[in-house]
């Protein structure tokens, strides 16, 4: 990268919260026309960093230089007039507004008359989506358009503002494979006109397709950095976390035992038609199939979070049919959503709260506080939520903390019956394994799990057997030992096993 032009470097970084160090000592630099991936384990220090770089936190130590100019630290302000552009996880648009509106947003044009020029912005928002070859309609709103789209308008937003600087935070999370697959050719485009960017990423073989350079961040520290040509998958997963990836995907034997939850004919609409099935004491039911086939409607309708047209729930020989997730959860039914944040978490309230919100303690009219801490405190411990304390804000834990925080809430209650939606979305290796091993326990305990993923390696491995979901229709059920890659994404296809 000698040939390029360096346009940021990060030196010697360091940051404490609340006397934990996020980062220490971190150097990381870029290049014009360059992408460089972060990756890490969640708590890894790669959200800290984005953030100081876009002025939403102040460095203790260190020196952020921007073309040459050295800052102590950034504003907000500062980082986009330095035409640096940061597009997180969480879409940060305004649905209620069009395309070309929110494209414009904050840096409105005007008329003569002093009214926002809605046919001139509308025009131009044309113009820059036809540079790059991407077919939205300006005046399509926002709450309309695809979770693919959603992101291709963040960056959008950015270019607009002649960003040279991009930071990606997770941009693929939420998308399918096709999906992806644009998004990615839309990021080189953009590295090829110069601009430089810093890709963070949990999909190791994402990165390896993308990244010009691939750093490693673990415990709040650069333990490697890689050209393209030098490094490998496994490298980077043992730079991680310090274990083979073989290791990841070994799931024990449990004993599966008496019928526990039976399904019969669910349907609403044609997202999901006439689907039964029965889980086990001690199993792990994985649920796969395309975006689209109706898992997670699936899910949410044996939840009772929408709606069913037909069917009945039996839980231990006795029906009980959520109509909603209390119902479910008063059933022994919980369930851990894929959107973990819009759906299963009080992003401004304290860790405490959030896995004790279902659970009244003294059974009366008054919780027993210090009851109710205790038994938080204890759960956090078991699974090993890295955080301060328990009055921390849950939205300042990183993503797979924050998975074993949801779980920690259902620990609580005593479920019976556990169904996963993605368990380990924007989750990193590291707490993957951790979240595999709590599932192989509850398995142990003569829990059922119902398990939705998009992972087929998590599937194949986790799962005791397997259920294909295709337009809406439980097409098939799989023993996961007679299944492999190309079989699943037969049947997910409709094309005929041999």
């Amino acid at each position: 990268m000698s040939e390029k032009e360096l346009i940021l470097s990060l030196n010697h970084i360091t940051k404490d919260f609340a006397g934990t160090r996020a980062l220490d000592d971190v150097t990381l630099d870029l290049y014009a026309g360059e992408v460089h991936c972060l990756v890490g384990e969640n708590g890894a220090g790669k959200s800290t960093l984005i953030k100081i770089l876009s002025g939403a936190e102040i460095p203790d130590q260190g020196e952020i230089v921007v073309y040459g100019q050295s800052y102590r630290q950034l504003s907000t302000g500062q980082a986009i007039d330095l035409k640096i552009a940061t597009i997180y996880q969480d879409v940060d648009l305004v649905d209620t507004l069009t395309v070309a509106d929110n494209i414009f947003l904050g840096d409105e044009l005007r008329n003569r008359y002093g009214l926002v020029d809605t046919p001139r912005q509308e025009e131009l928002a044309s113009g820059i989506m036809g540079r790059l070859n991407i077919q939205i309609n300006p005046q399509a709103l926002v709450e309309d358009l695809s979770p693919a789209q959603k992101q291709t308008l963040q960056l959008i937003k950015a270019l607009h503002r002649d960003a040279k600087i991009l930071i990606m935070d997770e941009p693929t999370s939420s998308l399918g494979r096709d999906e992806t697959l644009a998004l990615l050719d839309l990021v080189r485009s953009l590295a090829a006109r110069g601009i430089g960017i810093i890709y963070i990423s949990h999909y190791l073989k994402e990165v390896s397709q993308i990244g010009d350079r691939i750093s490693v961040l673990k415990d709040g520290r650069k333990i490697s950095s890689y050209d393209k040509s030098s490094f490998t998958i496994t490298r980077l997963v043992r730079d991680m976390v310090g274990r083979d990836a073989g290791l990841f995907y070994q799931k024990e034997t449990v004993p599966i035992g008496e019928p526990l939850l039976r399904a019969e004919n669910y349907s609403r609409g044609a997202v999901v038609r006439n689907v039964s099935f029965e889980i086990r004491r001690g199993e792990i039911f994985g649920i796969g199939g395309m975006v689209g086939s109706g898992r997670t409607e699936l899910a949410n309708l044996l939840f009772g979070a929408d709606k069913r047209e037909s069917g009945e729930l039996y839980l231990e020989g006795r029906r009980i049919t959520p109509r909603s997730p209390k119902e479910a959860v008063r059933s022994g039914i919980c369930m851990i959503t894929e959107d973990r944040k819009r759906n299963g978490l009080f992003g401004v309230r304290p860790v405490k709260e959030n896995v004790a919100i279902v659970r009244n303690e003294s059974g009366g009219l008054f919780i027993n506080l210090g009851r109710e801490a205790k038994q938080v405190q204890e759960k956090v411990d078991q699974l090993n939520i890295q955080l301060a304390t328990i009055e921390q804000d849950v939205d300042s834990l990183s993503g797979g903390n924050q998975q074993k925080a949801i779980l920690s809430r259902w620990l609580m209650v005593g479920a019976k019956v556990f169904i996963f939606d993605e368990p380990t979305k924007g989750v990193d290796i590291g707490s993957k394994e951790e979240i595999y091993r709590l599932m192989t326990e509850l398995s142990r305990q003569g829990k059922g799990i119902i398990m939705i993923s998009s992972d087929m390696p998590e599937l194949l491995s986790m799962s005791d057997r397997i259920g294909i979901m295709r337009d809406g229709e439980l097409v098939n059920i799989v023993p996961a030992g007679e299944a492999s890659e190309e079989r699943l994404i037969k049947e997910y296809l409709g094309i005929q096993v041999a």
